[in-house]
């Protein structure tokens, strides 16, 4: 091999190769993105399954119901605000890992399951009613917009 190849294939390294390689970069970069949001969504959905089993758990709280839980006890109304706040924990962690003012098809599907899981309890009144306490030390953008989509919910 003499000077003239070695130049013509740093050539077309340069001008093949480069590119190449810079494409299936970006492209594995933007693969383990989506897997990173995948996994994200993957946790956040077993932790409100799990949530889910803390309400079956104590199911006197009658928290599946849309009507609030009349005559509770001492004892029951603190059980139901502590499930309350880890509700609002939870939801709090999905905010702040999944929503974005600007998503894309597959983030706005995931975060909108989400969405549905708040307006579901923002239905309750006696969960809407406990919201500003709730909310106390809260990040101030999540509670902006659980507190609009409970407002919605009222009027």
């Amino acid at each position: 091999m003499n000077i003239e190849t070695w130049e013509l294939l740093s050539y077309i390294v340069t001008v093949i190769g480069l590119p190449l390689a810079i494409g299936v970069f970006i492209y594995e970069r933007r693969q383990e993105h989506e897997n990173e949001e995948e996994a994200t969504w993957q946790q956040l959905s077993d932790a409100y399954i799990d949530f889910l089993e803390v309400v079956l758990a104590h199911s006197d709280l009658r928290l599946r119901s849309q009507l609030p839980t009349p005559d509770l006890s001492d004892e029951q109304r603190e059980r139901m605000q502590v499930i309350f706040d880890m509700l609002i924990s939870l939801f709090e962690r999905a905010y702040l890992l999944t929503y974005e003012p600007v998503m894309s098809g597959k983030q706005r599907r995931r975060w909108h399951s989400w969405e549905d899981y708040m307006r579901e309890w923002c239905q309750r009144d006696d969960f809407r009613h406990c919201l500003p306490e709730l909310l106390r030390g809260e990040d101030p953008d999540f509670s902006t917009y659980i507190r609009g989509l409970a407002g919605d919910l009222s009027d």
